[in-house]
C-alpha cells in the first residue's frame, strides 16, 4: 500500500519589520556558529546561494491570518484559505531569501484516508 507523498504549499505572506530583523540577526548567528541556532529550527544554503531556514512543528504556530516563528517573530498570511488540509501531520515550515524577496511555504503529509470493509 503506498501512502501520498509531502506536499508543498507556497502562500502570500507579509512579513513584519521584527521578522526580517530576527531572520537577519538569525543568518549572522548562523554564519558564525552553526551550532547557535535554536531547537527546531535549521538553516542552509541552496546551490544559488539562497539562505534557507526549515522550521520544525515544534518551532512555529499558525493562527488564523498569522504564522509565528518562535524566537524571531511573526508575519502576517494573505487570504483566508488554509494553510494545508485538515488532518495533515509532519508540517514544515520554508523560508528561502530569493531574488524577488522572501518565499514562505508550507511542506506536510496529507492525512491518510484508509477505505477498509467498504461494500
Amino acid at each position: 500500500m503506498s501512502h501520498t507523498k509531502s506536499r508543498e504549499v507556497v502562500l502570500p505572506i507579509k512579513f513584519t519589520p521584527e521578522l526580517i530583523n530576527g531572520l537577519d540577526e538569525l543568518r549572522a548567528a548562523w554564519r558564525q556558529d552553526p551550532h547557535a541556532i535554536p531547537k527546531g529550527l535549521s538553516c542552509t544554503e541552496s546551490k544559488e546561494g539562497q539562505f534557507v531556514l526549515i522550521a520544525a512543528e515544534s518551532a512555529f504556530t499558525t493562527i488564523p491570518g498569522a504564522c509565528i516563528i518562535k524566537g524571531i517573530g511573526a508575519m502576517e498570511l494573505l487570504g483566508s484559505e488554509p494553510l494545508f488540509e485538515e488532518g495533515a501531520g509532519s508540517k514544515t515550515l520554508v523560508l528561502r531569501d530569493t531574488a524577488d524577496g522572501w518565499r514562505f511555504s508550507v511542506k506536510y503529509v496529507p492525512p491518510i484516508v484508509r477505505e477498509r470493509n467498504t461494500k
